[in-house]
């Protein structure tokens, strides 16, 4: 079963405008990017469209869906974190962001209808959007309401990992107290970045105590610490938890050139991170793998060289990082923006070696390695202090 990739230029109208730094160029340029190195080449794109309000209503209050509709025509006090600086009212805007979901829903559904092992939704990733309000860019929860149309239709363990720079705080707070929905979050340590939750603390509640897992990880983090982090942590806890699919946010917002924030990976890094997520769906979800994608904030130079890396893992069509960019990319960016200093290859030239976590080295990032290990390994019956688990 060929990989379902999840794309139509509609989905550029998600546009909040002026000089917001969620700027669809970087959807546009990602999917120029895998069609020019023939990424996508035979892959024929699912059109979406937009979640009806049914859908919708499985994470959002009716009320806020109300609001979303009225924003672009009831003025500036909108309430909802609408209308702010963050969250721009937009026109369109209940269509464009119904549309994300209906985008990412699509993935599921034929991931649930067994027609495709994989799926992929680089429009996808609005994790921060909650019940009754929008946040960070986010006006609906496609991660969130693709969970729950997936615990509808024949799934009861699903395991959701998010590698954005910011915590993953709509998708926790959805399902903080389900335990049929893991959530694990890797990111930047909310002291010193918004949302300011995702602590080692936050566990879940009453029957979910130990599905919600956080890492918070130091500024500055490269690649090596982050995979030493995540595989210290979450494959232990997938083989325990036994998911029946892997749905992962792939925000790309933790690059070292990152405007937004202080994590510091490359496109490596990530190309690493996809290669990871895609081995353990293979192990522990019977390959059952939906990814979307989330943050990023470097248009041009990281955004669409790390979710083209995305795209060609999920199709098995891996890219040799020393890959170089083609020409006519090149040429269609320097068009638009004749001062842009762009790399030559798909690379960033880094080495993504890492040590694993109980070498006896301390590294900074194994206080949150302790601290998230100790918060929930002895909820799966793991030994915390043992590397082994």
């Amino acid at each position: 079963m060929q990989p379902a990739v999840v794309w139509d230029p509609a989905l550029l109208g998600y546009d909040l405008g002026g000089e917001h730094p969620f700027n669809p160029v970087r959807l546009d340029l990602t999917v120029r990017l895998a069609t020019e190195l023939g990424v996508l080449d035979g892959v024929e794109l699912l059109v979406p469209e937009p979640a009806t309000d049914t859908e919708l209503y499985r994470i959002h209050a009716e009320e806020y869906l109300a609001a979303v509709k009225l924003a672009p025509t009831a003025g500036w006090d909108v309430g909802h974190g609408l209308g702010t600086a963050d969250n721009p009212v937009f026109s369109d805007m209940h269509d464009a962001s119904a549309l994300v979901v209906g985008s990412t829903l699509l993935g599921a559904r034929k991931i649930a209808d067994g027609e495709a092992r994989r799926a992929v939704n680089i429009a996808g990733g609005l994790h921060h959007a909650m019940r009754d309000h929008a946040a960070g860019f986010c006006v609906y929860n496609d991660c969130a309401v693709a969970i729950s149309w997936l615990l509808d239709h024949g799934f009861d363990r699903i395991a959701y990992v998010d590698t954005d720079v910011h915590h993953g705080d709509g998708v926790q707070a959805a399902f903080y107290g389900d335990p049929r929905v893991l959530t694990v979050s890797l990111h930047q340590h909310p002291f010193t970045l918004w949302p300011g939750t995702g602590y080692s603390a936050e566990t879940g509640s009453g029957e979910a105590e130990g599905t919600s897992v956080n890492v918070p990880l130091p500024p500055g983090t490269r690649d090596a610490g982050w995979l030493r982090a995540f595989h210290a942590v979450v494959p232990s806890l997938l083989e325990v938890f036994r998911p029946q699919i892997l749905v992962t946010q792939c925000g790309v917002d933790s690059h070292e050139e990152d405007p937004l924030a202080d994590l510091a990976l490359s496109v490596d890094g990530h190309r690493t991170i996809y290669a990871t997520l895609r081995d353990l769906a293979e192990r522990h979800a019977e390959g059952r793998w939906l990814a979307v994608g989330g943050g990023g904030y470097q248009l041009i130079r990281v955004v669409p060289r790390s979710w083209t890396h995305l795209m060609a893992t999920v199709l098995d069509r891996d890219l040799k990082p020393e890959t170089p960019l083609p020409p006519n990319w090149v040429n269609t960016v320097l068009r638009a923006a004749p001062s842009a200093e762009l790399p030559p290859e798909m690379t960033d030239g880094r080495d993504t070696t890492f040590r694993s976590w109980g070498d006896g080295v301390d590294d900074p990032v194994d206080v949150a390695i302790r601290d998230t290990r100790r918060a929930l390994f002895p909820l799966h019956g793991l030994d915390p202090d043992d590397p082994r688990d």
